[in-house]
C-alpha cells in the first residue's frame, strides 16, 4: 500500500489518541496496543503537549519510540501505521 492510499483511508479515521501535557511518553503504550489492533492510527497533538515544539518534532518522536511509520502531519494531527 502506498503513502498515498494510507493518507486517503486516513482522512476519514477518528483520532483516538491525544497527547497532553504529559508528553508522548504517557501515550506510547496505547499507540502501541492501538497499532497492533489496526492500520492507521490518528493522534492529536494538544497545545499543552507542544510547548516550544513542533507537532512535526513530537510526531516524529512519537514514530520513533513505537517504531511506527508516520504516514503525515497536518496541522495538529499525526497519522501513523
Amino acid at each position: 500500500m502506498t503513502d498515498e492510499d494510507l493518507r486517503k483511508q486516513a482522512h476519514d479515521l477518528d483520532v483516538t489518541v491525544w497527547v497532553g501535557k504529559g508528553g508522548i511518553g504517557s501515550v506510547t503504550d496505547e499507540l502501541s496496543d492501538q497499532l497492533r489492533d489496526r492500520d492507521l492510527v490518528k493522534v492529536k497533538f494538544l497545545r499543552a503537549a507542544r510547548g516550544g515544539t513542533t507537532t512535526d518534532e513530537l510526531a516524529a518522536d512519537l514514530a520513533d519510540e513505537v517504531s511506527a511509520d508516520l504516514v503525515e502531519t497536518r496541522g495538529n494531527t499525526a497519522v501513523y501505521h
